[in-house]
């Protein structure tokens, strides 16, 4: 399905820590059915777990979910409500097996409560352990090699779902922009229009991802400078761009020229 998330609050939110953002977390709820069956099991949603395994069922009684995994069918949707199911009906410590195909069968929109995430970034994987000073060797060996593989990554509060990253030769900016793709690029095909795309001097404006039925603008961005600077920035282009989504006039010639250049940047992350 081409928005897998939609209907969830949040739903940039759950994109970004799918796609952009190597290690976070976000507690989720659990609704309906498998509230009444379950009860207050906690679930903790995972960026990724050890070996990419879709989900974890700890000893102390906690379900971990995780988005980015190697197996899936066409509904992501549904695959992640098939993991949590099963790692919900494990024996707390238990391995969880998951069914490549799921079938038809309910959604993440049907089992969990409909609130927002609160996402947590974290700098390493420790999350994944109930407690990591008590680690053996193996698992610490593993635990440093994973964390070896992170960007430093920072979730920013001037827009929701935009997350500063480090990578070795510059830093990037990536929104995952709410509106419909049409709304958003026609938003940022006025703004191109008039050269008004950039967050400031040192920076450049890369293209966009689509990714789950949505847009994700990326700006390539000056190495040194830490992500908390790029707050204001930031904070002064979602006003602009929250004006021109808001216009209701048709889009100029320019502005048309404009949205066919950004299209001819565009990528999909399927």
């Amino acid at each position: 399905m081409t928005r897998a998330f939609q209907g969830l609050p949040g739903e940039p939110d759950w994109i970004a820590l799918r796609e952009l953002v190597p290690a976070a977390s976000a507690p989720l709820a659990l609704a309906g059915e498998f509230a009444q069956r379950y009860g207050d099991r906690p679930v903790l949603l995972a960026t990724v777990l050890p070996g990419a395994v879709p989900a974890m069922s700890r000893v102390d009684g906690q379900v971990l979910l995780a988005l980015q995994r190697h197996v899936q069918s066409g509904d992501v949707s549904r695959d992640l409500a098939v993991a949590l199911e099963c790692a919900l009906a494990v024996e707390p410590g238990q391995p969880v097996a998951v069914p490549a195909l799921p079938g038809p069968g309910p959604r993440l929109q049907d089992v969990l409560d409909p609130r927002p995430l609160d996402v947590t970034v974290h700098e390493g994987f420790e999350f994944w352990l109930e407690d990591p000073a008590a680690a053996d060797a193996a698992v610490t060996a593993t635990l440093q090699q994973a964390n070896a593989s992170i960007f430093p990554t920072v979730r920013l509060a001037a827009a929701p779902a935009a997350y500063w990253c480090r990578v070795p030769d510059k830093s990037h900016l990536r929104w995952v922009l709410p509106q419909t793709e049409d709304e958003a690029l026609a938003g940022l095909a006025r703004l191109a229009a008039l050269g008004d795309l950039g967050l400031g001097e040192g920076t450049r404006f890369a293209g966009m991802f689509r990714a789950h039925g949505l847009l994700i603008p990326v700006w390539d961005l000056p190495r040194p400078v830490p992500g908390p600077d790029w707050e204001e920035p930031l904070a002064a282009f979602a006003k602009r761009y929250d004006e021109a989504v808001a216009s209701t006039e048709p889009l100029t010639a320019a502005q048309r020229r404009a949205r066919q250049g950004l299209i001819g940047r565009q990528l999909t992350l399927r």
